[in-house]
């Protein structure tokens, strides 16, 4: 358990086994996130690597090879485990290592449990089959699976004393969020499609002609696929903006992984745009090269100046 002594927070060594255990998941899992977190303190970077160990596992499971009845039960136990950590069970011997950070996070930051919770059900959404009419339907997927997660990292970043506007933090990292969860969708469509998934709206397929969805190398017949990506990346270009007016709230190395991870993900959509059938060939990424260079802007400061700027501007 972490203790105070003379001003400063010490952890067990159990409980920094499993905080490195958390670090290990996360570097090999994440590499877009794990670039990113690399640039907080060490608490919070360790925080944000047991958030991520947790949500991984719900991921996993949903994403698993399991029966649906399976994974409904595993989710279930996954909920035991939140559950125990919220009542203050776990203690730094536990087995569970992902547990024990977890737990210890919890205790040093004020996180909103309730969203991992909400990232249960968002994954429980996935395991029924669900599909999304709508972008407001979808939009729900959305919140739970990532923009609760931009709000409990709000919960680890914390907010700069006397920020303009520092109420709306919490509805700025869900949209936040949104805009990462709506680029992973368009990156992976295909991939999607291969397992039986479609998350963009139906009405938007149908809109352009894509109802048949992807399960090739090349667009449906007929269909205006490039127009259907350029409508989505409008729509997430429109999240980002609004989500990056969290970034003047932040500390600077709190702002600096947040504008990171989002400038990561906007390079991402930058090239699906100008390339929107790169996503049925294949999985779009950008070299390790190009992640160091937009973590070193973030550090520098330079990207959240110009995000901010232009954010407060309304025009990120």
């Amino acid at each position: 358990m972490s203790r105070t002594v003379e001003g400063h927070t010490q952890t067990s060594a159990s409980v920094q086994a499993a905080y490195s255990y958390c670090e290990a998941v996360t570097g090999q899992q994440a590499r877009n996130f794990a670039y990113g977190i690399r640039l907080l303190p060490t608490d919070k970077r360790q925080a944000m690597s047991a958030l991520y160990a947790f949500s991984r596992r719900v991921d996993d499971i949903g994403d698993g090879t399991l029966h649906p009845e399976a994974k409904l039960e595993r989710l279930e136990g996954t909920r035991e485990i939140l559950g125990r950590v919220r009542r203050g069970e776990v203690e730094d011997d536990d087995t569970d290592p992902v547990a024990v950070a977890l737990a210890d996070t919890a205790r040093r930051f004020p996180v909103p449990l309730g969203g991992l919770d909400e990232l249960i059900d968002g994954v429980l959404m996935d395991v029924r089959g669900e599909t999304y009419e709508t972008w407001d339907d979808l939009k729900l997927y959305c919140r739970r699976v990532a923009g609760a997660i931009g709000r409990l990292s709000l919960g680890v970043f914390g907010t700069q004393p006397g920020a303009q506007g520092v109420e709306r933090a919490p509805e700025y990292a869900d949209t936040l969020g949104l805009a990462l969860q709506l680029t992973n969708i368009l990156r992976d469509v295909r991939e999607d499609a291969g397992n039986g998934r479609t998350y963009l709206p139906g009405d938007d397929l149908a809109k352009f002609g894509c109802s048949a969805g992807f399960h090739g190398p090349t667009p449906p017949a007929g269909s205006d696929f490039a127009g259907l990506v350029h409508f989505e990346v409008r729509r997430a270009r429109a999240l980002f903006a609004e989500g990056y007016r969290l970034l003047p709230m932040l500390d600077r190395r709190s702002g600096a992984c947040v504008a990171a991870m989002a400038g990561i993900y906007r390079r991402l959509l930058d090239r699906i745009e100008r390339d929107p059938e790169a996503v049925l060939r294949g999985r779009v990424s950008l070299p390790g090269r190009e992640k160091a260079y937009v973590a070193v802007r973030g550090l520098s400061g330079l990207d959240t100046r110009h995000i901010s700027r232009a954010a407060l501007r309304g025009r990120a």
